[in-house]
């Protein structure tokens, strides 16, 4: 993921700056205007398509700039490479998929309702978003470093979020560190089983309706009570 003269108007909308972070060339392009970082937004949900359809190896950048419709040199003001690209899709999904999961569970103050609206927040940005695992997976191989930040970026904020709860008294003490992993854990393969994957009749869920009332019920019991059972049993 052939070079094309840029499109003049385009080079002027851009304006582009170098902020602090870095890529590979040890710079990264970004706009400087509200057309500039749409046009950059366009570019990168094209990239998302073209990855998870074609993988990262069979992807162009040809396909990327004809599916968000710009001229080939227009892709050059914002991403140096392909590679660079493809690591800025998995850090802009991780991105987009905290922000889900944040929105959903702000002001709420019970830490066993924030896990229910988080998880169903981000059952629905994988059903929205269903090319996430193959991308994910690949940058394990191909940006090793995005694939650890998309994981370490997630659960930073829920680490911190349960051992405040732990803290608080509203959940019972353990290894936060342990109990975030385990919980991705849970969540990475639900949506895997009943989203991503298909069905037995073949065909892949159209909706986060398709992950069945008892799946989901299922496991927010497990989630609020663990494998223990209760004392009345």
């Amino acid at each position: 993921m052939t070079h094309d003269q840029a499109e003049p108007e385009v080079q002027n909308e851009a304006s582009v700056k170098k902020p602090a972070s870095s890529s590979s060339n040890g710079t990264q392009l970004a706009p400087a205007t509200a057309r500039g970082e749409a046009t950059r937004r366009r570019i990168l949900d094209a990239a998302e398509a073209v990855f998870g359809d074609f993988g990262y190896y069979e992807a162009s950048i040809s396909e990327i700039t004809r599916r968000a419709g710009i001229a080939q040199g227009t892709f050059y003001i914002y991403f140096h490479s392909k590679h660079e690209i493809f690591a800025e899709v998995v850090e802009d999904m991780g991105k987009r998929l905290r922000a889900a999961t944040r929105a959903a569970i702000a002001g709420v103050p019970d830490r066993l309702e924030a896990e229910r609206q988080g998880f169903v927040a981000f059952f629905e940005f994988v059903a929205a978003h269903r090319r996430l695992y193959r991308i994910v997976q690949e940058a394990e191989r191909i940006a090793p470093e995005a694939a650890y930040s998309y994981y370490h970026g997630i659960s930073q904020g829920y680490e911190r979020a349960l051992r405040a709860a732990m803290e608080a008294g509203t959940i019972r003490p353990m290894n936060p560190e342990a109990v975030t992993y385990a919980l991705m854990g849970i969540g990475h393969f639900v949506a895997l089983r009943w989203i991503v994957w298909p069905q037995e009749g073949g065909e892949v869920p159209e909706s986060t309706a398709d992950l069945p009332d008892e799946i989901f019920a299922s496991v927010m019991d497990f989630i609020a009570h663990g494998l223990a059972r209760s004392s009345n049993e």
